[in-house]
């Protein structure tokens, strides 16, 4: 019954989301409640969220004050010279401006950090999307498949942990993985190069029927429109409803120099991990406001324009402790998880390692990286060496689900991420989920092809 209302219950909250029925915040909340009723949690479920939750605060207390900082920073202009620099080489050509951010999202992402890897990309690139009208969701899902990708270097943490619950070294799994990282790369580039492709032809349209509804005549997608007064007027207005606006009182010309060294200092202490992350951003946002904002009043004015968005993911985080306490303390996930392994029959024993690979797509997606590799990986590897499948190569096989995980609500980055972005979860998953699958099938292929994974065994 457990195994039932587990797989019922994540199947109700992800079509709740997906169809925008619900918003994530409320479906986190409800739909865990609901069933950890039914399966008999009780009088006991308020201890199970809060166990969950007291996990989740220093989370929620990290995206408050990063959310703070950077929209600070970017009021105050910090941003406005690097994204004059970026439009200078990539032009106003959305196909580049797309890569662009593959590019920015995989080089960060090597810092094993996702949310570090979409702090930077965000802030970078999404003052560039708002200025050419293209679609924020677009930025959520590249930078999100790229990071999702990396995420499987030595460094980072489902490499470490798949080596460390089978007791082999993270450079024995990741070695041998590198030409399923190199095409599934490959095709998170394809991806972004085709989004880019669609939001410079949705441009294209919009630009066309915007001029000829004014009785200008109809330019192609790559042609310039003739400026005309009322033309210039409408984007004026529309940059002034956005961060973009380059007359906005919030500008401190004068400071800029401050602001960078502060935004440096803030984010070498992240690199180096001295002091938990949430005390650098609320130490970093209290310099911020206090130096930019000296006036107690206007302290107050820039706390409350970035509240929105502060309560919408540091809600939607505290949220999630619903869903992982229910999951957790009425048991549904070990249910689950000795079911999908209890399932499994011997003469499919040999084809284990595959298996692993497919299994890892939704099962991290549904459960943290620590109840998959601790939990199930153990379970199933000590099932697989019956059959001669060695330790390491169920590892290498249960990484390359890491695209799909990192798109997971309980992956506090990507909340972040649709966070800084302003993109709905749902929205953001219709866009990036059925790609993200794309890229764990063709990492798992291609390792089954070059050999760290045996197809078959036996």
């Amino acid at each position: 019954m457990l195994v039932a209302l587990g797989f019922l219950m994540i199947l109700t909250f992800m079509a709740l989301i997906m169809t925008s029925r619900m918003t994530p915040m409320l479906a986190l909340i409800l739909v865990p409640t609901v069933f950890g009723l039914i399966g008999g949690a009780g009088l006991g479920i308020g201890d199970m969220v809060l166990d969950a939750i007291k996990d989740m605060a220093p989370t929620a207390a990290l995206l408050m004050f990063a959310i703070m900082y950077f929209g600070i920073m970017i009021n105050v202009g910090l941003f406005d010279p690097l994204i004059s620099w970026i439009t200078r080489i990539l032009g106003n050509d959305p196909a580049k401006v797309v890569v662009g951010t593959a590019v920015l999202a995989g080089v960060v992402s090597l810092d094993g950090d996702g949310s570090t890897t979409f702090i930077i990309t965000t802030s970078a690139m999404l003052p560039l999307y708002l200025r050419l009208g293209m679609s924020p969701v677009v930025l959520t899902c590249v930078a999100g498949l790229i990071n999702g990708t990396m995420n499987i270097v030595p460094w980072g943490g489902p490499t470490v942990r798949a080596a460390a619950a089978l007791g082999v070294e993270p450079s024995e799994v990741f070695v041998p993985m590198l030409p399923s990282l190199g095409a599934g790369l490959v095709i998170c580039f394809i991806f972004a190069w085709l989004l880019g492709q669609a939001e410079r032809k949705r441009l294209g349209r919009i630009e066309t029927s915007h001029l000829t509804g004014m009785g200008g005549p109809a330019t192609a997608p790559n042609e310039a429109p003739a400026t005309t007064e009322s033309t210039a007027q409408a984007v004026q207005t529309s940059m002034a409803d956005t961060m973009l606006d380059p007359d906005r009182a919030s500008l401190r010309p004068k400071l800029l120099w401050f602001n960078l060294a502060l935004t440096v200092a803030v984010m070498v202490l992240l690199v180096a991990d001295i002091f938990p992350l949430a005390f650098v951003f609320m130490v970093g946002a209290a310099v911020a406001l206090t130096v930019n904002f000296p006036r107690l009043k206007d302290q107050a004015n820039e706390m409350v324009a970035h509240s929105s968005s502060i309560v919408a993911v540091v809600g939607m985080v505290l949220a999630a402790g619903v869903l992982v306490g229910v999951l957790d303390g009425t048991g549904m996930v070990t249910a689950m998880a000795e079911w999908i392994t209890s399932v499994i029959p011997d003469s499919l024993g040999g084809y284990l390692a595959p298996i692993t690979g497919l299994l890892s797509m939704p099962m991290t997606f549904f459960m943290s990286n620590d109840a998959f590799y601790f939990g199930i990986l153990p379970v199933l590897a000590e099932s697989a060496s019956h059959f001669g499948i060695e330790p390491v190569q169920m590892a290498q096989a249960s990484i390359t689900g890491q695209p799909v995980h990192m798109q997971s609500p309980l992956v506090p980055a990507i909340l972040l991420l649709v966070s800084l972005a302003n993109v709905e979860l749902g929205a953001h998953h219709r866009k990036v989920l059925w790609r993200a699958a794309v890229v764990s099938v063709v990492m798992l292929a291609v390792g089954v092809l070059v050999g760290p994974i045996p197809f078959h065994v036996g």
